[in-house]
């Protein structure tokens, strides 16, 4: 009897914590708040944004960069140092200028696969790349893309501790999600030049290019937050085949838009670390911003500013 007593206040007990508890949810902002949507939005509150990012460092980057400027775009360039100033390759003396308002990035010194090297010569690819690039550039370089997108967990234990906060593969998503991992971000698409080119294909460059519009015109359509990554090598470009216009038409599609946040990848990993690293108040109605960039977020619907440094109500 007394056994049976002991469950029924028990039970009793659980019944009126468990009604105390949906009370107190109701009053509670804290309680009641916890589940409110907290969504990233872009630099300046957009929701896409755009990267072209190129790898290299070939002469032709020269005709891209004025094409970039001419439309406003910025640019991710990844550069092999020990090739500079070699044949078909840019002069380390014009790499400031040219990529002014542009970023650099690593692409290793001499574009091995890195996948193929030791750790020690991996590292050595990798620091050494970055210590010219730095020296020609004046700041701290942060990223790479692979030489020929070939990465494995050896490779990115590798560069891990080497300062680098971003690497690019060339596994294409065809899609407009973010990065998943930084050390194995895929793009979006190539930018259209086939590194093996098939002397009068013209059915293969039609379904290439065919493929390439309809997502650039999806990107344009869509509605929800989207990151079209496109890269490519400026030599593609030239020669059979040249898709020069082609270029031309895609950075006119896209370029002077609204609503496309435009940045580098370096410009973009430092905003989403940004992003991540915001401090909510249980209840939401607090945030604090420790990063040195606004950050942009919609918060039950509502958008809002966050700026570097700052503590705000959110209502």
């Amino acid at each position: 009897m007394k056994s049976k007593m002991k469950i029924i206040i028990a039970l009793v007990a659980f019944y009126t914590l468990t009604l105390a508890n949906a009370i107190n949810a109701q009053n509670n902002p804290a309680i009641v708040n916890s589940s409110i949507p907290i969504e990233m939005l872009f630099p300046q509150g957009k929701s896409k944004a755009l990267i072209l990012s190129f790898d290299d460092g070939n002469v032709a980057d020269r005709h891209l960069v004025k094409l970039m400027n001419d439309y406003g775009l910025v640019g991710t360039f990844h550069l092999n140092s020990n090739k500079l100033g070699t044949k078909d390759y840019l002069t380390k003396e014009e790499i400031k200028s040219l990529y002014k308002g542009h970023e650099v990035s690593g692409h290793t010194s001499n574009h091995p696969s890195l996948t193929t090297l030791s750790k020690i010569d991996v590292i050595y690819e990798v620091l050494e790349d970055r210590k010219e690039l730095e020296r020609l550039v004046d700041y701290p370089v942060r990223g790479m893309s692979y030489p020929f997108g070939n990465t494995n967990d050896l490779v990115i234990e590798a560069i891990s501790g080497l300062g680098i906060e971003y690497a690019r593969t060339v596994g294409d998503t065809y899609n407009f999600g973010m990065p998943i991992d930084f050390l194995k971000w895929q793009p979006t698409i190539h930018l259209f030049g086939k590194t093996n080119y098939i002397p009068n294909d013209t059915a293969n460059d039609s379904r290439e290019l065919a493929q390439f519009y309809q997502l650039t015109n999806d990107f344009l359509k869509a509605n929800s937050l989207s990151l079209f990554y496109v890269w490519g090598h400026s030599w593609e470009y030239e020669g059979p085949g040249n898709k020069w216009a082609e270029v031309e038409k895609f950075f006119k599609m896209v370029s002077k838009n609204p609503d496309i946040c435009y940045i580098t990848q370096l410009g973009l990993t430092d905003y989403i670390n940004a992003y991540k690293n915001l401090k909510f108040s249980v209840d939401k109605s607090m945030v604090t911003n420790l990063s040195s960039i606004d950050v942009f977020v919609k918060i039950g619907g509502k958008a809002y500013t966050i700026e570097a440094g700052s503590t705000k109500q959110l209502n």
